[in-house]
Formats: C-alpha cells, sequence, structure tokens
C-alpha cells in the first residue's frame, strides 16, 4: 500500500524512494539548512511533501548533473529553494534499476549525451572528486561501459575494413588504469 503524495515519510521510506541511503540524508540535512523534517519524541524525522521536492532536487542536482554540495549550496542562495524544487520535479524519473542491480552494460548514463548530440551552453558543474567507494563504483561501472563500447568500435571498424578488402589485424585496446590506483 503506497503513501498519499502528502503523507509524512520516515527516513527510510525517502530513502527507498530517492535510492540513496538514510546516512546521506542525515548529511544532506547537515549541509542544507533548507531541509528541515519534523521531529517527534526520540529524534525520529518525519519528511513533509516539500521537503521530498526539495531532496529530490538536491538529488537531482548532485547525482545527474553533477554539482558539488557546494554547487548546490550556491544555487539555493543564489536563486533559491523553489529553483531546486522544480529541478526535482522535473527529474522524477522512474528508476532504471533497484539497488544493488547492476545496470545494462550498453545502456549509457543519463548525463552521457548520444553521438552528435549538441553540447550543453555554459558552465560545466564540476563533480566532487571525494566520492569515496560508491563513487569509485560508480566510476568501475563507467569504465566498464566504455571499454564494452569501444570494444563494439573496433569489431565494426574490422568489419568495415574487410569490407572495403583492407584487412588489418584488430589491435587488443590498452588497459585502463585502476580506478584509484
Amino acid at each position: 500500500m503506497s503513501k498519499a503524495a502528502e503523507a509524512f515519510r520516515t527516513i527510510s521510506e525517502v530513502a527507498d524512494e530517492l535510492d540513496v541511503q538514510k546516512h546521506v540524508l542525515r548529511f544532506w540535512e547537515a549541509r542544507f539548512p533548507q531541509v528541515r523534517p519534523m521531529k517527534r519524541g526520540g529524534g525520529r524525522r518525519y519528511y513533509r511533501p516539500e521537503d521530498m521536492e526539495l531532496l529530490r532536487g538536491i538529488r537531482h542536482l548532485l547525482h545527474a548533473e553533477g554539482y558539488t554540495i557546494k554547487g548546490v549550496q550556491k544555487i539555493l542562495r543564489e536563486q533559491g529553494i523553489d529553483h531546486v524544487k522544480q529541478h526535482g520535479r522535473v527529474a522524477v524519473e522512474p528508476r532504471a534499476t533497484t539497488r544493488g542491480a547492476r545496470p545494462d552494460a550498453r545502456a549509457l548514463p543519463a548525463n552521457v549525451p548520444a553521438i552528435g548530440a549538441a553540447r550543453p551552453s555554459g558552465p560545466v558543474p564540476v563533480s566532487s572528486r571525494r566520492g569515496g567507494a560508491r563513487a569509485r563504483a560508480g566510476a568501475i561501472e563507467h569504465l566498464a561501459v566504455v571499454e564494452a563500447a569501444i570494444k563494439e568500435l573496433e569489431q565494426c571498424r574490422a568489419i568495415l575494413l574487410e569490407t572495403l578488402g583492407k584487412a588489418e589485424p584488430v589491435r587488443a585496446p590498452r588497459r585502463a588504469r585502476a580506478v584509484g590506483a
């Protein structure tokens, strides 16, 4: 049974809905004073619908757009809570995978533009370099996607060369350095 949109949610429900860990929500609460869940006896948090909208926007800016904590704080300061909430409304996307499941190796991450796509204008947000194990795991998954794409392109090249009658041996790709090494 799912809750109504206007119902309050516990930290576990919010974590599941946003696909983040509970400690991440507590961390965001410490970094973004605009996130103020209602606290009952014993310190138990209850998130209002407005909190959910703001958290969706923060999550979208951090995870999908690649902004840093400081970058999102600056957006909140300069453009306001409603601007960040708007990002959360736009970013409501169905979850492609469940927590812990590996995505299809051929699927590109949402922030990777298709070949030939126009580049966005304006400043490009800088991702945080201190992401810990979760960021390294994401980088490893992205590396696997890139390696699979390179292998597929090399196979296409071999087919094209064969078709043109200029068969050349296909070189093995260089191994990328291990992430974090």
